[in-house]
């Protein structure tokens, strides 16, 4: 039944280049290294790599204390990253530089994924969260290369349109290794599908290390860029028919907060010039990141149009709201902002992030909002009581740090495949690893 999946990409195929050339008008870069796509890379500096696969920019920061965590334990052997997205590609550089290798990942073509694995002959494959693609899982397993799905998760909506094509998923599950599911929820929707090999490792999400000095960046972008007085309401990752709710409750919260500056971050680079205009159109004075010019008095939006540079903009600002969330997306990195302390803010679509979001929500550390005029009286009542925000932020960092543990039972996931042993057991290793962890502080 591959075949008629593999026929069916074929047929597609031309779509997806045209894809990358009219996204090339706006940005040459999604034209650049096409062959890699293909299976076509450059030569490694060394072979038999360890290779890790993320698709975007969520995914890859999310993998960042994995990869450093690996690098420490092997500064000399050679870690391939492939992305699926320019904005994937620019994120891996920026946080890595040339600590690791990058290009592309290949399309799930037979031909072009035999191409990748031959030049890059990678001894593991570790993919990060729910890049299940059939060729490259079988592939691998033809080459003999061990597949760790790691910081596995599932929501029910994606479980549910896994099973309607059971003939495909079921062969495809069990050409894995190992499945690391970020939760016992997300370990029990893979099995229902029929994996045979799952363990509960946890949310790498929660093992975020933030930089020392992210503090007094933050307090520095607010005094040269915003201004040290007027209160910050970050909005971040927002998308289409997002962003229009967001300014709505803008527009409503300005009435009592005149000097509110919103710092409005879109998901998606290619949006920033339309989101500029739409806040223009609804008669916001809007000063760009990109500009390196400081907000006026009359700026109401600051747009931050640039990469890599969110955790500093969270860092500058009162309170958050995450976006993906008021559209069925399904939700952004709540743990980012509750472990710099900010009361959170999100919609009621978080089905990519249930667990983080509902023990927020348990502890009063965020709060979840419908449409544009709840998120508009749930910001106000926040920036009329800053010592409750405070509080929340502090719940919601404990919340962060009680549940680090992830990344440490990752890598004993890690070690063991490479070492041809694959544990597969229900409770997981996170409590394991946990448990050692208590014993050695005692």
């Amino acid at each position: 039944m591959r075949l008629l999946y593999t026929g069916l990409l074929y047929l597609l195929l031309p779509l997806a280049l045209l894809r990358l050339y009219w996204r090339g008008q706006r940005d040459p870069g999604h034209r650049q290294r096409w062959r890699e796509r293909f299976g076509w890379i450059a030569p490694l500096p060394e072979p038999a790599c360890l290779w890790l696969h993320a698709v975007s920019v969520g995914e890859t920061r999310a993998a960042l204390p994995l990869i450093r965590a690996l690098r420490e334990r092997d500064p000399h052997r050679t870690i391939l990253v492939t992305t699926t997205t320019l904005t994937g590609s620019r994120q891996v550089r920026e946080a890595l530089g040339d600590q690791v290798q990058h290009v592309y990942a290949p399309y799930d073509l037979p031909g072009a994924v035999r191409r990748f694995l031959r030049q890059a002959q990678p001894q593991l494959a570790i993919i990060m969260e729910t890049e299940l693609w059939p060729n490259l899982l079988h592939q691998c397993a033809a080459a003999g290369i061990p597949t760790l799905i790691a910081n596995a998760r599932l929501s029910e909506r994606s479980m549910r349109g896994y099973a309607r094509f059971g003939w495909l998923t079921r062969p495809m599950l069990h050409d894995i290794a190992l499945i690391a599911a970020q939760s016992e929820a997300d370990a029990e929707r893979f099995r229902a599908l029929g994996a045979p090999r799952v363990a509960v490792t946890g949310n790498l999400k929660y093992d975020l290390t933030l930089p020392d000095d992210l503090a007094e960046q933050g307090r520095q972008l607010r005094r040269e860029l915003f201004g040290e007085n007027r209160p910050v309401w970050i909005a971040a990752s927002t998308h289409i028919g997002e962003d229009e709710q967001v300014l709505d409750a803008f527009a409503q919260l300005r009435g009592f907060w005149p000097d509110l500056l919103l710092l409005l971050v879109p998901r998606h680079p290619e949006r920033f010039d339309s989101v500029a205009e739409l806040c223009r159109r609804r008669g916001f004075s809007v000063t760009r990141r990109s500009e390196k010019q400081p907000c006026s008095v009359e700026t109401a939006v600051f747009l931050g149009d640039s990469m890599g540079e969110l955790l500093r903009f969270y860092a500058a600002a009162d309170l958050a709201f995450v976006g993906g969330s008021l559209i069925p997306t399904g939700g952004h990195n709540v743990l980012e902002p509750a472990l710099l302390g900010l009361p959170t803010l999100f919609g009621p679509h978080m089905f990519n992030f249930t667990e983080a979001s509902e023990r927020l929500l348990q502890a009063g550390a965020a709060w979840q909002v419908g449409n544009a005029g709840e998120l508009a009286a749930a910001v106000d009542r926040l920036l009329a009581d800053p010592a409750s925000g405070r509080n929340a932020g502090q719940r919601g960092r404990a919340v962060v740090e009680r549940h680090r543990g992830a990344l440490a039972a990752l890598l004993v996931q890690i070690n063991m495949l490479e070492a041809g042993n694959v544990q597969n057991e229900r409770s997981g290793v996170l409590q394991q690893c946990r448990n050692q962890s208590e014993l050695a502080g005692k």
